[in-house]
């Protein structure tokens, strides 16, 4: 037996490899097709290769407390200050370790949220012990900005000591401007006004953090992880600034302000993310002199991401989301519900979201390494490639004369605007897919319950004296809930939804693959797939259409068989009177004879389907 001092050699019985070893096997792969095709690229642009050595003498990126666990934060954002005080201490007592107060109005609130009245905040935090080590953390807004204050003289009232509370404030008046689309006041106006109530909260004992630079503005509009990064850097540049103009030193000021960041799906560039953050930050701190310390960075699951069909997905979305910037290093985590794109979560989607962090943390031990990916040469080179990126598009929001001044000019929302069409073209061709919606749905899922409650009436602060592009949010899956509600429409009007009749021909051998690829692409748009056994016989098939109540008609089987019976079955279904009859795979040589036959749009992966679906309805009148 071996014992605890063996070493382990594991390959041992295996001969070294190289890379050149293991490009000589892939290039016997390629067989002469560029290496190229191996290597992707981000929505900024960057490239991500296939394999990356060992990136020798990395060392660990300071976040969190070596082996400390992030806050498990959970949403408090039920309109019902009495239901929401219930919600905060169930999610207590059953592990979250951290409260976020949403506030309505507020960026991120969707929909829902707390009035911002001290009688709110004294109702949801009835039975809570502020200073026995849980976090709490203010979502607010400008229509919502006197909450802190409200909070803080809760606290005073309660005779609570502010040293002991561990609250992060939120305030993030630009954040709320770029959203908007609009402003109040100019700049020079607002950030007096917002050291004031810093300094305010400051001399009352409160610790902080208090601004936030928050990240989710740029996600949400469908922006990159650069552009992001950039505008989290911008903002918290134009918060020091400001802090410093009104007198704060700047090393006390750096320590009233943290980063909120979106985390979703994707799991390395969301851990590369949160690892570059920390190191343009550091380039800030040293800018000014001063030493780096580690920066407090708050993750949210990302909005964008969330579907309204098989909302279930949205877990496995989260825990990936969860997973990369736990690893990443953040320092507090909020899950959004599974259901919250239906409307305000239930108990049951408030567990889920509260033990997806549980689990990680208490079975997986994630928290267990300090930056586990330093030294991985694919995530070191990704974050070093996100650093110099957003430092570049930092720098052109800097010479445009700061956060402020860059919105105003609409210098941010037109390069974020680009991305997002960007990346809706690509949900549309199912590049990227939302498992659920774009890719593999179910007609048939049962409608997930959401809590009843009446959405928060949301409306800008003052009057809008300085307008410009608004950064709205927004979710990647709508276009196809779009299609879907449109398909429940016509069954609850008419008993039925409708159909494609997918006309297979051949055996299942040559036509199940591109049947189940119609079938899938069909769906998504609400289209039911009325599947059948091979045909052989044109006339049989026409007649098996007629007899499926459908009005689409795609036709499914391998390129040989197209070859020897497409033109005569798109022939026999033409006869027997569809709407638009479709084939499954690219045409190629055949396209024009195919044509001539009936056959009316060809459906292929990388094709657009939101395109493809939409055309279909509009043919249904």
């Amino acid at each position: 037996m071996p014992t605890a001092t063996d070493a382990l050699t594991l390959a041992a019985d295996f001969a070294p490899a190289s890379y050149d070893d293991w490009r000589k096997l892939v290039d016997g792969v390629l067989k002469g097709a560029p290496f190229e095709k191996l290597v992707s690229k981000t929505y900024d642009g960057l490239k991500i290769a296939p394999i990356y050595e060992r990136a020798h003498g990395a060392a660990p990126i300071a976040g969190r407390a070596v082996a400390a666990p992030w806050q498990i934060m959970q949403r408090i954002d039920h309109p019902d200050a009495k239901k929401a005080n219930v919600q905060a201490l169930h999610d207590l007592e059953n592990g979250a370790t951290g409260l976020t107060l949403v506030f309505g109005a507020s960026n991120g609130a969707r929909g829902f949220g707390l009035e911002p009245t001290a009688e709110t905040i004294a109702t949801v935090l009835d039975g809570i012990f502020i200073d026995a080590g849980i976090s709490i953390e203010l979502n607010v807004g400008p229509q919502s900005r006197m909450a802190a204050i409200h909070l803080a003289e809760y606290i005073t009232a309660k005779d609570i000591d502010p040293a002991k509370c561990n609250i992060r404030f939120g305030l993030d008046p630009l954040g709320a401007c770029a959203v908007w689309g609009s402003s109040a006041y100019n700049w020079w106006e607002i950030a007096p006004a917002m050291t004031g109530a810093v300094k305010k909260l400051t001399d009352a004992g409160f610790k902080g953090p208090f601004v936030v630079a928050d990240g989710r503005v740029i996600h949400d509009a469908g922006g990159s992880e650069v552009q992001e990064l950039a505008f989290v850097l911008a903002t918290m540049v134009s918060y020091l600034r400001a802090l410093e103009d009104a007198n704060v030193a700047v090393d006390d000021a750096r320590r009233m302000i943290y980063a909120r960041l979106s985390a979703d799906a994707d799991q390395f560039l969301t851990l590369a993310k949160f690892r570059a953050l920390r190191l343009l930050w550091a380039r800030v701190e040293e800018s000014c002199g001063l030493k780096p310390k580690p920066l407090f960075i708050a993750a949210e699951t990302a909005w964008r991401m969330l579907t309204q069909r098989d909302p279930y997905v949205n877990m496995l979305r989260a825990t990936v989301a969860t997973f990369s910037a736990g690893l990443g290093g953040a320092n507090a985590i909020c899950v959004l519900p599974h259901t919250l794109a239906l409307g305000l979560p239930d108990a049951f989607a408030r567990r889920a979201a509260r033990n997806t962090q549980l689990v990680l943390l208490e079975e997986a031990n994630l928290a267990k390494v300090s930056d586990p990916a330093a030294g991985a040469g694919g995530i070191e080179a990704l974050t070093q490639e996100l650093c110099n990126a957003a430092w570049a598009q930092f720098q052109d929001i800097e010479k445009n004369g700061g956060l402020f001044q860059a919105i105003g000019n609409n210098l941010i929302q037109p390069k974020v605007a680009a991305t997002r069409a960007a990346r809706q073209a690509s949900i549309a061709r199912r590049r990227e897919v939302l498992t659920g919606a774009s890719e593999f749905p179910n007609l048939h899922e049962p409608r997930a319950t959401v809590l009843k409650a009446k959405p928060v009436e949301a409306a800008p602060y003052g009057k809008q004296k300085i307008k410009f592009n608004p950064l709205e949010p927004i979710r990647l899956a709508v276009p196809f809930e779009v299609l879907r509600d449109k398909s429940d429409h016509i069954l609850a009007r008419k008993g039925a939804r409708p159909k494609v009749f997918l006309a297979n021909l051949g055996t299942p051998a040559a036509f199940t693959a591109r049947a189940g690829f119609a079938k899938s692409l069909f769906e998504t748009g609400g289209i039911e797939a009325i599947d059948s056994d091979g045909f052989t016989d044109p006339a049989v098939l026409a007649e098996a259409f007629k007899a499926s109540g459908a009005s689409f008609a795609c036709l499914c089987s391998s390129d040989k068989v197209y070859a020897a019976h497409a033109a005569a079955a798109a022939r026999a279904l033409q006869a027997a009177g569809p709407k638009h009859i479709y084939l499954a795979g690219k045409p190629g040589e055949q396209e024009a004879a195919l044509r001539d036959a009936g056959v009316q749009d060809f459906v292929f992966a990388g094709g657009d389907a939101l395109a493809m679906l939409n055309a279909a309805y509009r043919l249904m009148g």
